[in-house]
């Protein structure tokens, strides 16, 4: 039997399976599939609920997320409906982070490929990022690589939300009614209203489809907070230097702290930002950035204000 060459060819069929497994080995990357595969299996459980939830006109229930998983052990092929959910979420959450990727290559600027993070809790996953392991030289560089990702990630979930509100319906039980109240970017809430006129929100049960837009505009969001090290920590830096981010950053951080007291997760982004984020690598080149990126920048801080939801999840 022939082994694979020193140019790294494969000299025969029979060799390209241990091929493909030794260099996906010395190369690390069998770690980023194994923690895609096991977010895609997390996020599919999660999208059965949410399917069984909405066929039957009834609340998501956290017992059937983690019945899912028994489910799931023992064949239960039900649970694969559960990937209208999980393929829209993971794929606008590899455009994310592809698109940080491609403009880390193109700068020459050394990444690894995306990591997940799957969560046997709320949606199946933590998210996912991508390990920047050079310095960032230019702020052209730090500019392009901030914003390609929430970019990608936007231009991607965009027509899911859109499908998935079309398959939305009414629903005579109520949000305050069922146990997660989910908030209402204001994207989404613009597409109910033209899907649903005069309807409030509580009274729409949002599609599988729909609640993976939903999860994708809240990573948007909060990638977007323009402050420490956050792809909009980033896209502040190169626009206005270290000093107008040092600023914002605290403000930021001290906005983050009241709006706790209305959904506690924001107290552990400000207490995480606080204590890791708030210095940002200091970029020396002082080249300003071109009209092109200015404006570009101005459509980031759109998307933010379309993606944030003040109250993402409420517990009733």
């Amino acid at each position: 039997m022939s082994k694979p060459g020193a140019t790294g060819r494969i000299e025969s069929l029979e060799d390209a399976p241990e091929f493909v497994f030794r260099r996906l080995w010395s190369q690390g990357w069998w770690l980023n599939l194994l923690l895609f595969t096991l977010t895609l299996i997390s996020t599919t459980v999660f999208g059965s609920a949410l399917v069984q939830g909405f066929s039957t006109g009834q609340p998501l229930d956290v017992a059937t997320v983690f019945s899912g998983y028994a489910a799931l052990v023992h064949g239960d092929m039900h649970v694969w409906a559960g990937l209208q959910f999980s393929i829209p979420l993971l794929l606008i959450l590899l455009a994310h982070e592809f698109g940080h990727y491609v403009d880390c290559r193109r700068w020459k600027v050394d990444a690894s490929l995306p990591y997940f993070l799957p969560s046997p809790t709320l949606f199946g996953t933590c998210g996912a990022f991508i390990r920047i392991r050079a310095p960032i030289y230019s702020r052209k560089a730090l500019f392009d690589i901030g914003v390609s990702g929430p970019v990608a990630g936007f231009v991607v979930l965009l027509p899911f939300l859109i499908l998935g509100v079309s398959l939305s319906r009414i629903t005579p039980v109520a949000a305050h009614q069922t146990h997660f109240i989910f908030g209402t970017p204001l994207v989404l809430r613009v597409l109910e209203l033209m899907r649903f006129p005069h309807a409030p929100s509580i009274y729409i049960s949002l599609h599988p489809m729909a609640m993976a837009a939903w999860a994708g505009l809240l990573a948007t969001a909060i990638n977007l907070l323009p402050m420490g090290q956050l792809d909009g920590g980033h896209i502040l830096y190169a626009v206005l230097g270290e000093r107008w981010h040092r600023r914002i950053t605290h403000l930021f951080i001290a906005v983050l702290v009241g709006l706790g007291f209305f959904y506690w997760a924001w107290w552990v982004w400000a207490a995480l930002l606080f204590l890791f984020g708030r210095r940002h690598p200091l970029v020396y080149d002082q080249t300003a950035l071109s009209r092109g990126r200015i404006w570009l920048s101005a459509a980031a801080l759109g998307m933010f204000v379309l993606s944030i939801s003040l109250v993402p999840v409420s517990i009733s």
